[in-house]
């Protein structure tokens, strides 16, 4: 073969070898940038960091497109399938025969009923499934750790059974947030959670999100979650009834896996966050009794939510019943999702609530 003849060949298979390599590099970065179920990374983990969800497509395209989206000119949406009504407002003020008196900064579900208990679990003043908090751990104005009270929001109805809370960027977080509330087939509610950060404002380099449900004069102030005490390693299961002894004392129940550590100021003033109680959940899943009725928290593993409470998050005799979720390592301008669901249901036993709540946990952990 001549030497030109053996460039030529060369020169060809060099190209064929160049155009392999890139399009594998670039089939590996679709596929890192398309995928939903992104992991990142937490931020001083001893063990496996847990997992954050990160979407690529938003909320908004996951729904129909028949579906008409309606800026309501109320502050609040009503919502009611099988057993249940749930009144799902904006942080705006009400004062009607729907929300007497209700006030101004409590987004998420103002009234809550079902068929066999016309009373409103929550505190009428307040709300349950609350945006309460945006922070990152350091000191800030009451003002700006009480943002999703503050800043602009506004409610949509997407069908008869869903509304939507939409919360441009805040003017200190420049957080952006969109919160759908739907009523699924049997009532319960499907709380989904988008959020994109648009600037590097969170100093310790998470975001950490708070949410909170004001129980009115319930009968026990309790929580009861399957866990076992923090000082016993692996996954133990027993019953554990959650009693906070104060507001801001033992308060905060982590998951089983959870060893993320995220740096915070000894006096950062949400004393609830950090403040952690002797016992972890085993399960994802929590529950308390109000006039018979049982309210059910329910959540993915892989967002190791943390489960809050406070005996009188809303005054004496008004607990908060809440949970947190942090999203570690966060990168400007990602679409971040959460999902978690509530039930409300008449309460007979924790058999019938392990039974109730088994077939969401598996839609949920699917999602």
């Amino acid at each position: 073969m001549k030497y030109s003849h053996r460039k030529a060949v060369f020169q060809k298979l060099l190209v064929r070898c160049t155009l392999a390599v890139c399009l594998l590099v670039v089939g590996c970065n679709d596929k890192a940038v398309g995928d939903p179920r992104e992991h990142v990374e937490a931020e001083t983990v001893a063990d496996t960091p847990p997992s954050v969800a990160k979407t690529d497509k938003p909320i908004q395209d996951r729904v129909s497109r028949n579906t008409t989206h309606v800026v309501s000119d109320k502050s609040y949406l009503v919502l009611e399938r099988g057993d249940i009504r749930a009144v799902i407002v904006n942080n705006e003020p009400a004062d009607d025969k729907v929300l007497p008196k209700h006030h101004g900064g409590y987004s998420g579900v103002a009234s809550l009923t079902h068929r066999s208990q016309d009373k409103n679990l929550f505190v009428p003043l307040f709300a349950g499934l609350n945006f309460e908090h945006i922070h990152d751990g350091t000191v800030k104005s009451r003002d700006v750790l009480f943002e999703p009270r503050k800043a602009s929001m506004q409610i949509r109805q997407i069908d008869k059974h869903t509304a939507e809370l939409h919360q441009p960027p805040t003017p200190n977080w420049q957080l952006e947030s969109w919160l759908r509330y739907q009523l699924l087939e049997d009532g319960t509610i499907e709380m989904t959670l988008e959020c994109i950060p648009h600037a590097r404002t969170f100093e310790n380099d998470y975001i950490g999100l708070f949410f909170a449900s004001y129980i009115n004069q319930p009968e026990s102030l309790d929580i009861h979650f399957l866990g076992h005490p923090s000082k016993e390693k692996g996954t133990g299961r027993q019953w554990v009834r959650g009693v906070t002894p104060a507001h801001g004392k033992l308060s905060t129940h982590p998951a089983f896996d959870d060893t993320r550590n995220f740096a915070h100021d000894p006096d950062f003033p949400l004393t609830l966050v950090f403040n952690m109680s002797h016992y972890r959940y085993s399960e994802p899943w929590y529950y308390g009794v109000s006039r018979g009725m049982a309210f059910v928290h329910l959540f993915r593993s892989s967002d190791q939510v943390r489960f809050s409470q406070s005996p009188s998050g809303a005054g004496k005799g008004n607990p908060a019943w809440d949970f947190q979720w942090f999203i570690p390592q966060y990168e400007v301008g990602q679409r971040y999702r959460f999902v978690m669901r509530a039930m409300y249901l008449p309460f007979e036993s924790q058999k019938q609530i392990i039974q109730a709540v088994a077939p969401h946990q598996t839609a949920l952990n699917q999602k």
